[in-house]
């Protein structure tokens, strides 16, 4: 479906769904933490399954245009560097949440980890 209309390459089309995606579950996870504070835990889990709704259309065909040509490994370790791609900034800027060295060592693990999975042989 995407794939032959945008002619991007399958990695291309896969990372910028799961980046979107990553965007909404993001928000849909954290932000109430911020913006329903104040409000009863049932309106913030409602307004958030609401949001994951659109993290799902865009997590679906994702994963779906990904599996043509990599494994379900393969797209699990793609989603965790997009998640802490996604997450980072969205801590920092959105949360107002300090920059800890902790996200580099993590980002350099999950690094290797996309060495380990998409390495052949």
């Amino acid at each position: 479906m995407f794939a032959k209309l945008l002619g991007l390459p399958v990695i291309v089309q896969t990372t910028f769904l799961l980046m979107l995606s990553n965007i909404f579950m993001t928000f849909a996870w954290y932000a109430h933490l911020k913006n329903l504070a104040g409000h009863k835990w049932y309106w913030a889990a409602l307004i958030s399954w609401g949001i994951a709704l659109f993290e799902y259309l865009l997590q679906v065909p994702a994963n779906r245009i990904g599996a043509t040509e990599y494994s379900i490994a393969n797209l699990k370790i793609l989603q965790e560097v997009i998640t802490l791609a996604v997450f980072v900034p969205f801590a920092v800027f959105y949360m107002h949440q300090p920059l800890k060295l902790d996200y580099l060592w993590a980002g350099l693990c999950l690094v290797a980890a996309v060495y380990f999975m998409f390495r052949t042989g």
